[in-house]
């Protein structure tokens, strides 16, 4: 039966992803003239935890994205989650930046947020959007979303600093969460 089987021409097309990420992770940070500060937010609700798959690296992850000219991070926020998910967010906090070093050194500023509106739908920068109970999280969420997602949670409210180097073991980690999202057609939980 079509579509029940493993997506070939899925995997098919991790090369040339790969090959924009390696140039992304590797090549850009040298040509950049200040460091890179990604939003993602934990958005909240009845039903859990939102999580994403972007269509470049496949895995669950945090939505957000990159400020675009004069936006502040908050504003970049909530565009980002409304661009990639049709959520309207409003922010609740701001749960703390994380710095990692090694693969495309950046601070992700990460914050907790509520839906205050909109309708859940993909796009084209989001394959899927689904909600995941906060004990129930899925195996193919990328490993370096687990700590802001539990400090997300966490009864404390004080924005923490961590940092966090992204090695070897990360680039494993994603290969390996990719390649099952793409073999299963994204359904790998």
């Amino acid at each position: 039966m079509p579509g029940r089987g493993p997506d070939w021409l899925g995997l098919a097309g991790a090369l040339p992803a790969y090959l924009r990420i390696a140039w992304w992770g590797l090549l850009s940070p040298m040509a950049e003239d200040r460091p890179l500060v990604v939003v993602q937010a934990v958005v909240l609700g009845d039903r859990g935890i939102l999580l994403s798959v972007r269509s470049d690296l496949r895995g669950w992850e945090l939505p957000g994205g990159t400020p675009e000219g004069d936006e502040t991070p908050e504003q970049a926020l909530v565009r980002e989650v409304r661009e990639e998910t049709g959520l309207e967010v409003a922010i609740e906090r701001r749960v703390g930046d994380y710095r990692r070093t090694g693969f495309r050194p950046h601070t992700a500023r990460v914050y907790r947020c509520r839906v205050a509106g909109g309708a859940l739908r993909t796009s084209g920068e989001t394959r899927a959007a689904e909600w995941f109970r906060p004990e129930a999280l899925p195996i193919t969420l990328f490993p370096w979303y687990l700590e802001p997602a539990a400090d997300a949670m966490a009864a404390d409210g004080s924005p923490v600093e961590r940092e966090d180097h992204q090695g070897l073991d990360a680039i494993w980690a994603g290969l390996r969460i990719d390649l099952a999202m793409r073999l299963s057609r994204d359904r790998a939980r």
